[in-house]
């Protein structure tokens, strides 16, 4: 009796966690946290409030913001993408989700749930499928070191999220939009200008009339900022791109309802696709 009791309790907290409201956190830069289909999954986790020259803007991240994590997505393995010790914060059992190509760097590290994908690839996150896709960027980790993949991915449950990981514009992203109910867009990075394979607020306004998704949140802005630039006021890259895409999108892609959403912020998917198209 106690065994039928436990079961039918586990399977009520299973219905419970799988019929939640899905949800995504902007932490900041490109980690953003899915909760989706009873899972937990972060991109790109930065986790900490300095990484090398770059300081974090705002409050320390709320560590239960990335307790019991299901899976972590990287895109590529620059510093401010993938940070080996924000990564150590989860566990070294955490599923981590890798470019081809890198694997051997995470289990020089201690890893050990580590599952190297190409573009194309597909694996599944619970209920959740994940769909490996290009990005047009940098493939080494620095100029001289390891060389991998870049990658963005979909991920698809309840919705479609499209992830892209740093990546320039790209005329096959129109090949993406398959119904896709959220695009989660790079519109800066973390100084005054940036360098190639990223997209501005208009790129990345032009990127979402390929994509047409049903709602845009802007990424990769307002968070890192180099060690020395908080006296010069930085308000330019810090905090106008995401309203600068929101213009540009207006014109470019009407029909795509974009929400933006500050550093630590949480949206509902339920909420936020009532009203889109």
């Amino acid at each position: 009796m106690f065994a039928l009791f436990s079961l039918r309790n586990l399977f009520g907290k299973l219905i419970e966690l799988m019929t939640e409201s899905p949800s995504l956190t902007y932490i900041g830069h490109a980690t953003v946290l899915i909760e989706m289909g009873g899972m937990r999954v972060l991109t790109d986790p930065i986790l900490r409030n300095r990484i090398s020259l770059l300081r974090r803007r705002g409050l320390p991240i709320d560590p239960a913001t990335f307790r019991d994590i299901d899976a972590v997505l990287i895109s590529h393995l620059h510093y401010d993408h993938l940070d080996l010790p924000s990564l150590r914060l989860l566990g070294h059992d955490t599923r981590l989700i890798v470019p081809h190509g890198s694997a051997k760097l995470f289990r020089r590290q201690g890893f050990r749930l580590i599952e190297d994908v190409r573009e194309g690839d597909t694996t599944t996150i619970g209920m959740l499928t994940v769909r490996a896709t290009r990005a047009r960027h940098s493939h080494y980790r620095h100029p001289f070191g390891l060389r991998s993949d870049c990658l963005g991915f979909i991920i698809q449950g309840q919705y479609k999220v499209y992830f892209p990981g740093d990546t320039d514009i790209f005329p096959e992203m129109i090949h993406l939009q398959d119904d896709l109910d959220v695009a989660l867009l790079p519109v800066w990075g973390w100084g005054p200008t940036l360098g190639p394979g990223h997209m501005d607020p208009l790129q990345a306004a032009k990127a979402l009339a390929l994509l047409r998704p049903r709602l845009a949140i802007p990424i990769h802005w307002g968070t890192l900022y180099p060690t020395g630039l908080a006296q010069l006021n930085p308000r330019r890259f810090l905090t106008d791109p995401p309203y600068a895409f929101a213009r540009f999108a207006a014109y470019l892609a009407p029909e795509v309802k974009t929400q933006i959403v500050e550093p630590g912020g949480t949206v509902s998917l339920d909420e936020a696709l009532k009203e889109a198209r």
